[in-house]
């Protein structure tokens, strides 16, 4: 029987002073992967476009090293985009997905390949249970994102989930298979399935370098995954309007009556300006959803690739 073969994907982008240690701490781990369950273990970096010296150190490692393979983006695709190159490139019978920071600890692995050798699951996922050096404004919103998102959408997604997790051959199949452009990996795991068994870890911090999500990327990010799944932002424009209508017929009744009662004396002024731009405002937002969705619709129609290669270990052979 041939030794299993764990393919582990690693998204980079300017991570030149972490690639030295990552890479250490992971051939550690492989030669006790090897060790204790027969498992060999390739390496494969993603370079999204970096613009430091992750490109050469990668070159270099792939050269001093067979088990080292890497890709190269020509521009910066995205963390979601390598994590899609990594999976179609990986040849594993088990995938794992982790960062090159080491705030993935890679002892965890030898408990991942133990949960997946029972047969009983098919991926084996690590979840936060402490937030530890993050920003207490950015782990604010992160819970309520996880809390929003769980009410508005059929897929579940675990509070603390994160992309570090190791994967079942068939399980990267039907990932593979969803090809959509707009990519929210936290949702695509859930919604294709597959037993899943969570990993509690503590929040660990970046061994070199500095975090690439700013508030603003979390937010984006955050507004990519509700549109990508769900529709209740439509539902809830549909309704806001509804609820204006009934609110302009029960206003048309005031004055109506108010006219007729007491007559109409000229005035209220200030008040129809606010009004007008409370309802200006409100259609604006509205508008602004549902552009969301059309914007969302506009770039999966078009087709284009999900990344595109500039250089890989191969060119270099």
């Amino acid at each position: 029987m041939e030794p299993c073969l764990i393919s582990v994907v690693v998204p980079c982008y300017n991570e030149e002073a972490a690639l030295p240690l990552f890479l250490e701490a992971l051939r550690e781990t492989a030669s006790s992967l090897r060790t204790e369950f027969d498992c060999a273990t390739e390496l494969v970096f993603v370079d999204d476009g970096s613009r430091d010296g992750t490109l050469p150190a990668l070159r270099e490692a792939a050269r001093t090293d067979s088990h080292v393979h890497y890709l190269s983006f020509s521009r910066n695709f995205g963390k979601e985009a390598a994590m899609y190159a990594g999976l179609e490139y990986a040849r594993g019978d088990y995938i794992v997905i982790m960062d090159a920071d080491l705030q993935h600890p890679p002892s965890m692995l030898r408990e991942m390949v133990s949960v997946l050798n029972s047969g009983e699951y098919d991926c084996a996922a690590a979840r936060r249970v402490s937030r530890t050096g993050e920003p207490r404004l950015r782990s604010f919103f992160s819970r309520r994102f996880y809390r929003l998102i769980n009410r508005i959408s059929d897929t579940e997604i675990v509070e603390g989930a994160c992309d570090f997790r190791m994967m079942s051959r068939r399980m990267v199949d039907a990932i593979l298979s969803l090809r959509e452009y707009n990519r929210f990996s936290k949702g695509i795991f859930s919604w294709v399935g597959f037993r899943t068994k969570w990993l509690p870890f503590e929040n660990q911090e970046r061994v070199a370098g500095e975090t690439k999500w700013s508030f603003w990327g979390l937010l984006v990010y955050a507004v990519q995954g509700i549109v990508g799944f769900s529709t209740a932002p439509l539902v809830f424009v549909a309704l806001l309007g509804v609820l204006l209508c009934v609110g302009a017929l029960l206003m048309v009744v005031y004055v109506i009556v108010k006219t007729l009662l007491f007559g109409d004396p000229v005035g209220g002024w200030p008040s129809m300006a606010c009004m007008v731009m409370f309802l200006g405002g409100v259609q604006l937002f509205c508008m602004g959803i549902l552009g969301e969705y059309l914007a969302k619709t506009y770039l999966e129609v078009k087709r284009r690739p999900i990344y595109v290669l500039s250089e890989t270990d191969e060119d270099a052979d």
